[in-house]
């Protein structure tokens, strides 16, 4: 009878294994890919991002799940310990104050789009002819704005309004909003006759029509921040954030009103 040396026996034990090992090995690979990517994003990002992801899903098999809302409350939440991979805020402020906090991952931090700031009105009625008083022509109305404490959008929209001299006057008349898709709403249900929002959202929305576009040396700089968040799927997010600033993502922003800033 032949005797196997306990080498030999150890090997072919190992070879017997191997199969189950790879397939285990793949299976852990196939669902570290399927686990969904968790994104905090700005209200205002939603249309051009819904698509932005579906793309992404298409051509890479990862799903991407997205929570939209005010960059304020977002921030928030992610200091608190929400589960997000990746933050996309509409204004520095609230990046800084996550980023403060060390919940991102440092490095990949980036400025990826930028915006403009438009006075809107109901696309079927008049608007005022210029902006030198918006009081008078707004009477007992409303005018719709971001919350200006908090709200990116309204952070603008106030400074803009100051610029103007025009902010002592209408302050009393703003309806504020907690996000600029609710100040948008606002107009384009003809609830206010008048709103403070984003070029994109004017640009999504069929029901209003833009009356002024807002000089941008009358507000901050309009910054779209993004980074990883950190202990995470910080792999798979940062994957999708480099991609965000390639040709096809940056191609599907600029149509939906916003201007890339990285990777163009």
């Amino acid at each position: 009878m032949t005797r196997r040396s306990p080498s030999l026996l150890a090997q072919s034990a190992l070879f017997r294994m191997m199969p189950i090992a790879f397939v285990a090995v793949a299976a852990l690979a196939v669902s570290a890919r399927a686990e969904p990517i968790t994104l905090f994003a700005a209200a205002s990002l939603k249309g051009a991002l819904d698509e932005a992801a579906q793309s992404y899903e298409e051509g890479y098999g990862q799903e991407i799940r997205i929570s939209y809302a005010g960059s304020s409350v977002l921030a928030r939440q992610i200091t608190l310990g929400a589960p997000a991979d990746l933050f996309i805020s509409a204004n520095e402020g609230w990046m800084d104050v996550v980023e403060d906090s060390g919940h991102i991952v440092p490095g990949t931090r980036v400025d990826l789009l930028g915006n403009t700031l438009v006075v809107i009105a109901p696309t079927a009625t008049s608007g005022p002819e210029n902006l030198d008083d918006l009081a008078g022509f707004l009477g007992d109305r409303k005018i719709a704005i971001g919350l200006v404490g908090a709200v990116p959008a309204g952070i603008y929209g106030k400074a803009a309004l100051e610029h103007l001299g025009q902010w002592d006057a209408v302050s009393p008349l703003a309806a504020q909003t907690d996000s600029v898709r609710a100040a948008l709403a606002l107009v384009a249900l003809n609830q206010t006759p008048l709103g403070v929002v984003y070029g994109s959202d004017a640009k999504a929305e069929p029901r209003v029509r833009i009356v002024a576009t807002l000089a941008p040396d009358s507000h901050p700089p309009i910054v779209y921040p993004a980074a990883v968040v950190a202990d995470r799927n910080k792999d798979t997010a940062s994957a999708f954030l480099r991609w965000l600033s390639q040709p096809l993502a940056t191609d599907i922003f600029r149509r939906h009103g916003f201007t890339p800033m990285a990777g163009s």
